[in-house]
């Protein structure tokens, strides 16, 4: 396992910890309970992440004091998308970590993607190809021999 990937995913999980208190504070009923709840769970794999790093011998990064959300919430819908937005950010970050060679860790990034494309979808059920994967670029135009002639899509022989 690389202490690279850990730090990667302690720090997409410092900024989640971030996002979810400003989300909280800002919103009321069951939206505040859902980022109370994601809060938590940002908090629990964040401690399980330093645990991890402090273990391997490494010294865990520390949160930054403010981080520029890329949303500021002051709707119910732009809470969120602010909520959408972390955790897709926190699934691509735990991605390097699902090849690790330790089992456990592997096992941890999975079970970590898989509860931010939860929450995710339970915020907005709408769900990414392969969520944590960065987009695929869009397809080159095909350019035909003669303007106007179809395109084939058998090779010529």
């Amino acid at each position: 396992m690389r202490s690279q990937d850990l730090e990667t995913a302690l720090a997409a999980e410092h900024a989640a910890v971030y996002a979810y208190g400003v989300i909280g504070a800002r919103t009321t009923g069951s939206l505040r309970a859902t980022a109370t709840a994601a809060f938590n769970a940002h908090r629990a794999r964040r401690d399980q992440l330093r645990a991890l790093i402090t273990a391997s011998g490494g010294v865990p990064v520390e949160p930054d004091p403010a981080y520029r959300l890329p949303v500021t919430p002051s709707t119910p819908a732009q809470a969120v998308e602010l909520a959408t937005l972390v955790e897709r950010g926190v699934t691509a970050a735990y991605l390097e970590l699902t090849a690790s060679s330790d089992t456990a860790v592997r096992r941890m990034a999975a079970l970590a993607m898989q509860e931010c494309v939860t929450r995710s979808y339970g915020l907005r059920p709408e769900i990414e190809a392969f969520p944590g994967m960065p987009a695929a670029p869009a397809p080159a135009p095909t350019v035909s021999g003669t303007p106007g002639a179809p395109s084939s899509s058998v090779p010529p022989s």
